[in-house]
This record gives C-alpha cells, structure tokens and sequence, in this order.
C-alpha cells in the first residue's frame, strides 16, 4: 500500500489578512476635506438610482422586528415567483431607499417620508 500526502497549501495562502490595510483608510495626500454644508442641497428626482448588483464597500446595520424581516423576506420570494426576479433583500433595501430619498427631494414636507415621520 502506498502512502500519499496531502498537498497543502503555503502559509500565507493559508492567513491572508481580510482586513483594509491602514495606508487604504487614511485620506489621500491629494484629497481635501471638505467642510459641512449648512445649507440644503437642492437634488433633482434622478440623482436618487439605487446601486444595483456590484459590489458594496459602505455597510449599514439595519435592525427590523421579525415581522419587518418577514414582510421582506416575502417580498423578495414574491419578486421572484410572480416576476422572475432574482434579488437580495439588500438590493429591495437599496431600491427602496432610492424611491424614498427621490420622493423626500421631489415632493419635500409633502413627501411620503416626512409625513410618516412625522405621525410617529
């Protein structure tokens, strides 16, 4: 009976750093800051398109009530089944943060937005 070793593969194959080395995260000699702006930005209505299916390197940590994440976890199985789309609750999120931040610019105190923030 012979005998076979396993190949594995070289250590640093093994531990790569997952992690944003800290020359990536700080601000480019070439790059600014800018100050705060104090006053609104007016936006036009298209200026709002959500990103789509590409990669994401800015993250949010959402918190829902299992009822929330229910209702969106149904939705996405519906878009799927009843319209033969195939998304991630993170791309429904992303598409409905853009109708909602269109609206806010478009239609302002009469938005949908500040209306339901506003009876809560």
């Amino acid at each position: 009976m012979t005998s076979r070793r396993a190949s594995i593969p070289p250590t640093d194959e093994l531990f790569r750093p997952t992690a944003v080395p800290i020359e990536r995260l700080e601000t480019p000699p070439h790059a600014t800051p800018r100050p705060a702006r104090r006053t609104p930005r007016a936006r036009s209505v298209g200026a709002h398109v959500p990103s789509g299916r590409e990669r994401h390197d800015e993250k949010i940590t959402v918190y829902c009530s299992p009822e929330e994440l229910f209702e969106l976890e149904t939705a996405r199985l519906a878009l799927r089944a009843d319209h033969g789309l195939a998304v991630d609750r993170g791309r429904i999120v992303r598409e409905a943060v853009a109708l909602v931040l269109a609206d806010l610019s478009a239609m302002g105190e009469e938005s949908v937005l500040v209306r339901r923030l506003r009876d809560r």
